[in-house]
């Protein structure tokens, strides 16, 4: 694992220019691909200071950052949104979705995007981002000056998961449906605005903050480029496999501060509670009135959430 880790580091190689198609995600912001090992990553930025890497979750891309972008921008900061495999307009390989690849692709990005600070780069998740960024910060934590998770829980091979009851189904329904062999792709080929209508409309305390242009972007990239890859994740973590690398991680608490972000009409308080033993500096908070999708539903509340929590977090520095 090293040998190959190592080998996809020597090969990070930069490709600095314009992504070949402009996505409404990068409206105001400058958009770029580089190239880590073979495989071709899209992100985009703006702003100037100290870096802060946004990773979307699951089945959105970098455009889920648009509202919260431009007032992390505004507080200072040079804000960077990638596009990890299988995301948006990066490259979708038919594998290589477990966590150990996808975080040593995100630690070679830094590297090779030059983000990299001593004492490492603030890391700002949501949903599914948040596995990648909790693998990159344990596998890497010198990359990693403080780590904010968002709506998403930290599986544990040993936590049992009860049944869950109606209000619960239909918000989590989907983990077990995205991990089956093909099904997936058969069911939602071809249905994939009603698929992802769906999930919008039934995870969201406020659908209409994802409106009609960010549907079709998330329907755009959901089905290009050998689409419907965000299965895969799902397929990997849950996996024998996965879960057992998932409670070797655990087993090692984060070093540098984390906040764990629920919202009301999520996950509530379960982040911080799966996250409790697996950080040594752990702060949470549940935005009230807010559902799944913080980003776009509770932007101004998520980026004072972020910004409170770099103020005050041990790691806290000019």
């Amino acid at each position: 694992m090293r040998t190959a880790i190592a080998i996809m580091l020597a090969a990070a190689t930069l490709a600095l220019a314009p992504a070949a198609l402009a996505s409404p995600a990068q409206a105001g912001l400058q958009q770029h691909s580089l190239r880590v090992g073979g495989v071709r990553l899209h992100y985009a930025e703006m702003g100037s200071g100290n870096p802060v890497l946004l990773l979307p979750g699951w089945p959105e891309d970098g455009h889920a950052w648009r509202k919260v972008a431009p007032l992390l921008a505004a507080r200072g900061r040079r804000v960077v949104i990638l596009d990890p495999r299988g995301f948006g307009d990066s490259d979708k390989p038919a594998s290589g979705y477990d966590l150990d690849t996808v975080a040593a692709e995100v630690h070679a990005f830094i590297g090779a995007a030059g983000l990299g600070r001593p004492g490492g780069i603030d890391v700002v998740t949501h949903d599914l981002g948040g596995w990648i960024g909790y693998a990159l910060a344990s596998a890497h934590p010198a990359d990693v000056r403080r780590l904010v998770l968002s709506e998403v829980t930290i599986p544990s091979p040993t936590r049992q998961q009860p049944i869950p009851d109606d209000a619960a189904n239909i918000k989590t329904w989907h983990f077990a449906f995205n991990r089956l062999p093909g099904l997936p792709e058969m069911l939602t080929t071809g249905h994939e605005r009603a698929y992802l209508d769906w999930l919008f409309d039934n995870k969201a305390t406020h659908p209409d903050a994802i409106d009609p242009p960010a549907r079709s972007e998330y329907v755009r990239v959901f089905t290009a480029g050998g689409g419907h890859a965000g299965f895969n994740y799902y397929r990997a973590l849950f996996s024998p496999a996965g879960l057992k690398r998932m409670g070797e991680r655990t087993a090692s608490p984060l070093p540098m501060p984390v906040l764990a972000i629920g919202a009301s009409g999520g996950v509530g308080t379960l982040l911080i509670q799966s996250m409790k033993g697996a950080a040594i500096h752990l702060d949470g908070t549940v935005l009230q009135g807010c559902g799944h999708y913080l980003p776009e539903e509770c932007p101004t509340a998520f980026a004072d959430a972020v910004t409170g929590f770099w103020a005050g977090s041990p790691a806290s520095r000019p």
